[in-house]
């Protein structure tokens, strides 16, 4: 989504005024059936339109130890239009997830141990100006990959007061075509089809034609309408397209649930959280403690079911604006989870590869594995010592989700602005 001159204006200007401080009414005391921890937490709205009485919802964490020192790292979900609250913070990297019995869990690798506080958001962006001097960094996943590069140049054209260092983007939806396209050679490799869907995906209708007709026109031509079904045949609906290694959610009534539940356990994933933060999220008590208020809606959704959105702006190329922001000294790293199948690592690899010979960055670390306690964790090449790439081993477009600790040791090799470990 490009943003008009307006939005521009309205966000650099919340950026650089809106919030004189952490208001003492927004800090939470206690989230319900949390544990007792020793970091502050603040959530509560950020007026951005009085006229239209339109605010946004944010979530703040702050960094377990120093946190007024540390850097600060606002989380955009993506969607467009899904919960950096509901994702980011319940179910990828925020302090605590939802378990059973009305119970929050704490999560041993939320991202505030990486030396940093956190802001998430639900729709757009706000500072708190204690942190005006420390080091931010915006990060976000899957269409957030339009946004954050979006918002960073915004900052960088603004001269905003924020002493931006770099984005994160998981998973991001950076060219429509090479994103989308990508699809095809990983369900292919993975076996989740055909030698012969293969092939009339690349001859006859591929799936950026596929997702242009339906997301965007709202109807599919006869030949992609029949390639569409026999790959959603063949897939199975129940394959996990974020996570195609992934067990799904099947309702608890049903007999095969109770197998996949075993599952689940063994593969210390809860394939169910989300329903148990949309349930979470709507029990009143846990409203008043985040001070949050239902307005135009009856019940919390994970994504957003009235958001109004040109579609047409899937197919705005994000590259040359990573490019610029490489170009004004802003770091970035791309990663992807090696089991997503929804932006799959090929397309985000090739592009990033791509953008690296086109403003001429020479490769500093060879493509390679990278390590945690000792396993391999993924694979990573570096450009000059500003644009990276990194895949996230046994990782879904939701990386944080599937590989928590995974996820965390990159997120702090970038902030403390060193490779990716090597095992020796």
């Amino acid at each position: 989504m490009i943003m008009a001159p307006q939005t521009f204006t309205m966000i650099a200007t919340i950026i650089i005024v809106l919030a004189l401080t952490l208001a003492e009414a927004d800090k939470i005391s206690s989230l319900p059936g949390q544990p007792r921890v020793k970091f502050q937490q603040y959530s509560g709205y950020i007026p951005v339109d009085k006229q239209q009485q339109r605010s946004l919802f944010y979530y703040f964490v702050e960094a377990e130890q120093d946190s007024a020192s540390k850097p600060l790292v606002l989380w955009l979900s993506g969607g467009p239009g899904c919960s950096s609250v509901g994702f980011g913070a319940f179910m990828e990297h925020g302090p605590f997830k939802p378990g059973d019995n009305n119970v929050l869990l704490k999560n041993d690798f939320s991202w505030n141990k990486a030396r940093d506080s956190l802001v998430f958001l639900q729709r757009w962006f706000t500072k708190f100006p204690e942190y005006s001097n420390n080091d931010f960094y915006i990060a976000g996943e899957s269409y957030a990959g339009h946004y954050v590069p979006q918002l960073a140049q915004l900052i960088v054209q603004t001269k905003t007061k924020l002493n931006l260092k770099g984005i994160v983007i998981g998973s991001p939806l950076l060219e429509f075509n090479t994103n989308c396209n990508s699809k095809t050679e990983f369900l292919w490799s993975h076996g989740l089809i055909s030698d012969s869907t293969y092939q009339v995906l690349n001859r006859v209708c591929n799936f950026s034609t596929i997702m242009r007709q339906q997301i965007i026109n709202g109807n599919l031509s006869g030949a992609c309408a029949e390639v569409n079904n026999t790959v959603y045949s063949e897939v199975s609906e129940y394959i996990d397209a974020h996570d195609v290694t992934l067990d799904v959610c099947l309702p608890s009534g049903n007999q095969q649930a109770n197998v996949l539940n075993q599952l689940q356990r063994t593969q210390k994933i809860d394939v169910c959280v989300e329903d148990k933060i949309t349930t979470f999220l709507n029990r009143r008590e846990v409203q008043k403690a985040i001070h949050a208020k239902l307005v135009g809606v009856t019940k919390w959704l994970s994504c957003s079911e009235v958001l109004n959105y040109d579609y047409q702006n899937f197919e705005i190329a994000i590259i040359p604006i990573l490019g610029s922001l490489v170009k004004s000294g802003i770091r970035v790293i791309v990663y992807n989870g090696d089991q997503d199948s929804v932006i799959p690592l090929m397309g985000s690899r090739s592009l990033v590869d791509g953008l690296a010979k086109q403003i001429g960055l020479n490769t500093t670390v060879a493509y390679r594995a990278w390590f945690e306690e000792r396993q391999v964790a993924g694979w990573t090449q570096v450009y000059g010592d500003i644009l990276s790439f990194a895949t996230i081993r046994g990782a879904s477009h939701e990386a944080s989700f599937t590989q928590p600790e995974r996820s965390l040791v990159l997120l702090q090799a970038f902030l403390e602005g060193k490779p990716l470990p090597n095992i020796v």
